[in-house]
């Protein structure tokens, strides 16, 4: 074989590597494949999320330390408080890259402030509003009619600023039963306070989202809310704030809490992943 055709047999032969180099790292990354870019575009970086307080356990207990081995040299750091609290410390400046509500109407007011990238909203998941009474109590609730013949306190969020405590208020609106508990309540500043209140008995029951009952054995579910009680979905929504510093980061960890992995975690604590 001369000289030429060798050259033309070499470059031929190098063109297909190259090709094939290309096709696989395409296909790779088309199939969800751990590129080693994934890991070194995050290094360095802190994705700070806002998150309402039913979603503490899970995040600090699987999803932020899942999503941060995925994810080699980026860290989260989150903030838990009531839906209504995070959104007014969002519009005070609260640095933070992603907000997940426990309901729709924070979301929504801040994106008519322009605070949010509505191009990332996402209807992430699904609770239940459910009535519990401490774990050992001997008491006759049964159901949210009973509330009316409650002697001592009746723990919810607070309605000005608790998702919990509004979807409370809607359901004892909706049953008749709200003018004749008012004065029983003992109003909490998120719903987790809610839920302690109960667990230590120092409120003879409470209303909390079934995944905060799911987490506490020192209380018990009397009922779920009645469904005709409830017109409004218990949705929780997850956006990118719009001034977040490093919106691709935050919009990986947005893509993070969609995946499979990530949903059945949430199934796990109780949600259910909205359709």
């Amino acid at each position: 074989m001369d000289n030429k055709k060798i050259i033309i047999a070499i470059l031929a032969i190098f063109i297909v590597v190259c090709a094939a180099s290309t096709v696989s790292a395409g296909l790779f990354d088309f199939l969800g494949g751990d590129n080693s870019t994934n890991s070194t575009d995050l290094n360095g970086k802190e994705i700070n999320l806002a998150a309402a307080a039913s979603l503490k356990n899970v995040y600090d207990e699987k999803l932020i330390p899942m999503f941060e081995q995925k994810y080699p040299g980026v860290k989260v750091t989150p903030t838990y408080a009531s839906s209504g609290d995070l959104q007014t410390q969002i519009e005070n400046g609260l640095e933070a890259d992603v907000f997940m509500s426990a309901a729709n109407k924070q979301m929504n007011a801040l994106a008519e402030k322009g605070l949010i990238d509505n191009s990332t909203n996402v209807q992430s998941l699904e609770n239940k509003v459910v009535l519990i009474v401490p774990a050992d109590s001997n008491s006759n609730i049964s159901s949210f009619d009973d509330l009316k013949n409650v002697n001592g306190n009746i723990a919810i969020g607070d309605p000005e600023s608790v998702p919990a405590g509004q979807y409370a208020q809607e359901v004892m609106n909706n049953t008749g039963i709200w003018s004749d508990v008012e004065s029983k309540l003992s109003l909490g500043t998120d719903v987790t306070a809610v839920l302690n209140q109960v667990a230590e008995g120092s409120a003879d029951c409470g209303i909390v989202y079934a995944t905060d009952a799911k987490s506490n054995d020192k209380v018990k579910v009397v009922c779920e809310a009645p469904e005709d009680a409830l017109k409004t979905p218990v949705i929780y929504p997850v956006a990118v704030l719009k001034d977040s510093k490093d919106a691709d980061a935050a919009k990986i960890f947005l893509e993070f809490l969609q995946s499979k992995e990530a949903q059945d975690v949430f199934v796990d604590y109780g949600f259910t992943i909205h359709k």
